[in-house]
């Protein structure tokens, strides 16, 4: 039988939030891996994911065919992980979500490697969102190019490096009152790490060709219910303060260029306008999670695990009288 070290793993964007577990899952397996990033020099931290010489970091952007088609030389699969959250000079996101998602696609055709790519839920052509237009069209150019792929959609992802439960989690530290955009929109957080498990399941083969699943936890919950869960977690009692999409995009076009946790886009206020949950469709087909066999942590298993830092006891927490 061989070995999974003869297989060499190609992943774009392995230094992110999901790359960084995703490299883990599959130094478990033994793969060997490639990692793709636009700065190979700040992605050291990898190397003790794996055995001596396991992983290997190059240099690539999606923004430049000739490095992609380097990265995926001689590859078995490769795995397309960028994305982004907002947009920056040249990394927008038709460049990176939509004609970088085709560059990668039309890499891999070239060299005959199965590939995996990741968007996310709520991609539609229609949606007047611009992040999920360009996830939209990068599935539809991925399929285009490589009928095969297998394509995976994951829910608003948590975990110990997030940019959505430590924002939170930091904010309400800061400021004893929370705005509250979309309190009633409903989404599915789903852990990293299962995530992770999902797309090295599809590497061992186990996920459908052709197919693209839905990744949610196990809960379904509303935005107030999840920043309530956060903020008690941190063992903080912000004022929370509803907000109508109006006036939460207003402020977005100011905020849009404030630093770290205070910075909100337009896009994004969009985006908290629908909800961020596994279909119908996919449960009927088993395209999910669970289709795979993995059974979802939960945010409020998961989360008290690395938000205990932003209580006043840090570790400890205040019992409730």
């Amino acid at each position: 039988m061989a070995s999974n070290l003869e297989t060499l793993v190609t992943v774009f964007g392995g230094s992110g939030f999901l790359g960084r577990n995703v490299v883990r899952a599959l130094c478990k397996r033994d793969y060997r891996i490639r990692v793709a990033v636009r700065r190979p020099e700040l992605a050291g931290y990898l190397q003790p994911s794996g055995k001596v010489g396991q992983v290997h970091t190059i240099q690539a952007n999606l923004r430049y065919p000739a490095s992609v088609e380097a990265a995926v030389r001689d590859s078995d699969v490769v795995i397309n992980l960028v994305g982004v959250l907002t947009e920056g000079g040249g990394q927008t996101f038709d460049a990176v979500q939509a004609r970088g998602a085709e560059t990668v696609a039309k890499a891999a055709a070239a060299v005959g490697a199965r590939l995996i790519h990741v968007s996310a839920i709520g991609a539609d052509a229609e949606s007047p969102s611009r992040y999920a237009k360009a996830k939209a069209a990068g599935e539809a150019a991925v399929t285009a190019a490589v009928p095969a792929a297998t394509i995976f959609r994951p829910s608003v992802m948590f975990g110990p490096e997030d940019q959505f439960t430590n924002r939170f989690a930091a904010l309400a530290r800061m400021s004893p009152v929370l705005p509250l955009i979309g309190g009633s929109t409903r989404m599915q957080p789903v852990y990293v790490g299962d995530v992770a498990t999902a797309i090295a399941d599809a590497v061992d083969g186990k996920a459908k060709a052709g197919a693209t699943y839905e990744l949610g936890g196990p809960e379904v919950l509303t935005m107030r219910e999840i920043i309530e869960a956060i903020v008690a977690i941190a063992d903080r009692k912000p004022m929370l303060v509803p907000l109508s999409f109006g006036l939460a995009r207003f402020q977005a076009n100011f905020l849009q260029f404030a630093p770290g946790a205070f910075k909100l886009t337009p896009d994004q206020v969009t985006l908290l306008e629908r909800d961020n949950v596994v279909s119908d469709a996919a449960k009927a087909a088993g395209l999910t999670l669970e289709g795979l066999g993995i059974t979802p942590d939960s945010l409020e298993a998961i989360a008290p695990q690395y938000l205990w830092r932003f209580r006043p006891q840090g570790q400890f927490q205040r019992k409730s009288v």
